[in-house]
């Protein structure tokens, strides 16, 4: 069976990011094949603990991947910083007798950005709102390559996720769970030190924060689930992810002191994108002034390039003000207007690149965050809910379209629902043995089959 074929059964999507669907990825060929283990967001500890772990893993399915890609280069980055990991990758490379080379990055975010990554392992900048194979180049992250070595050797599909719980919590853990699970249990099962909290899934930069307690009850562990955060709910990233749009809009037109800082420090902007978040503050005033689209084009149709990476607001900007909420409401302005931004031909890094990068150390203090920094999760424990429920998108693209019933019976791998036809989509399986209790468009519950004594 071809690979992308394997990789579309089991169900296998981009673990580390948006979910995109990694058979769609890897049906191309490309001169360089990257594995992303830079661990982008401070407090993660996913792509360690599965460099550390399992290396003859990574290694094996990169070997794979790049042979099918027909990639001459095939590169493993991650921070120079992480020696364990290196020495661990390293010795499986060695005895796998890959040509597969790892590549130290410096400790900076955002180093797990994609494009940042593919412009520094391989010198070439990828176009605006492009993709690395328009450079010759394919990037997959730690976890997505452990799915497909279990598919590609044993033929499993993607039914549980490692992820690391950390914040306050008696101490950083990582855990295997079905997917599926409450994020609540997660939490419960590393001993919370607060009864009360706010919840970031993911990293404190590009997360998504949960500060309602409804919310956070529902919210259920995907395949693109890597880490939890658990914080005060009055924690300064979360105070400050409930200032409304219209807030930080007038904050803008009244405070920008027009530093620069924001663009200067900007990733996009370094690699060699037209994006000056300053001059979108400077000209928000102008935003109800302006009728034609073509002007309003020239004045914010540079905020299309924004990545959401956040470092300007949460780092740069000697105000506290927020570029990058200010860039997501133009994107939908522009959006609305239907106004197409050109892209820059051939982009190259400027020469500052190296001495404009943000160290991680320094924006873990500004995110207030030092305290959770210098721990790191050494256990990895095992969770086994009564019940999950299973969402049928967690990926990009459309969801899968269920196959089965309530009251039938499924077990653990089992395909739950169907890739949609003709459209971008992955599968999804039940990730235990069990019962449905109910499915329609949007997910199902299953809750497990008792075991005999």
């Amino acid at each position: 069976m071809e690979l992308t074929e394997i990789i579309k059964n089991a169900g296998i999507v981009g673990a580390g990011g948006a979910g995109f669907p990694t058979h769609v990825k890897l049906n191309t060929k490309a001169e360089c094949f990257i594995v992303n283990a830079a661990e982008c967001e401070p407090l993660i500890e996913t792509d360690k603990f599965l460099c550390r772990t399992f290396p003859d893993k990574i290694v094996g399915a990169a070997a794979i991947a790049a042979a099918h890609l027909g990639a001459k280069r095939t590169v493993i980055a991650l921070k120079g910083k992480y020696r364990a990991e290196i020495d661990a990758l390293r010795r499986a490379v060695e005895n796998s007798g890959a040509k597969i080379e790892l590549f130290e990055m410096p400790s900076f975010y955002p180093a797990g950005d994609e494009q940042s990554m593919v412009q520094m392992v391989t010198g070439r900048t990828v176009p605006e709102r492009g993709i690395p194979i328009e450079v010759g180049a394919v990037v997959d992250n730690v976890g997505t390559m452990f799915n497909l070595f279990e598919a590609v050797k044993d033929g499993k599909p993607v039914c549980d996720k490692y992820l690391s719980v950390v914040g306050e919590v008696r101490e950083p853990v990582m855990l295997h769970v079905p997917i599926g699970t409450k994020v609540t249990e997660c939490i419960e099962k590393a001993e919370p030190k607060i009864k009360d909290y706010a919840v970031i899934i993911g990293g404190p930069m590009m997360g998504k924060i949960l500060a309602d307690p409804r919310e956070i009850s529902e919210s259920v562990v995907t395949k693109t689930t890597g880490n939890i955060i658990v914080l005060h709910p009055d924690h300064y990233l979360i105070r400050r992810s409930e200032v409304s749009i219209e807030r930080i809009k007038k904050q803008a037109k009244s405070a920008c002191i027009q530093c620069r800082m924001c663009t200067d420090l900007c990733p996009r902007y370094l690699i060699g994108h037209k994006i000056r978040p300053n001059m979108i503050m400077r000209n928000l005033w102008r935003e109800d002034l302006i009728t034609d689209n073509e002007e309003f084009g020239q004045y914010f149709g540079e905020a299309v390039n924004c990545c959401d990476c956040g470092l300007c607001e949460m780092f740069s900007c000697p105000m506290h003000l927020s570029p990058r909420k200010i860039n997501v409401y133009m994107k939908q302005k522009l959006r609305e207007r239907g106004i197409k931004v050109e892209k820059t031909p051939d982009p190259s890094a400027l020469d500052i690149i190296e001495l404009h990068r943000v160290p991680t150390e320094r924006l873990v203090t500004r995110l207030g965050l030092s305290d959770y920094y210098p721990l790191h999760a050494h256990e990895c424990l095992e969770l086994s809910p009564d019940e999950v429920y299973i969402p049928f998108s967690q990926h990009i693209g459309k969801p899968a379209e269920p196959c089965k019933s309530a009251g039938e019976q499924v077990e653990k791998g089992e395909l739950l629902a169907a890739a949609a036809e003709g459209a971008l989509s992955a599968n999804i399986h039940s990730s235990i043995s069990g019962f449905i209790l109910s499915i329609d468009g949007k997910g199902a519950q299953i809750r497990r089959k008792e075991e005999k004594a």
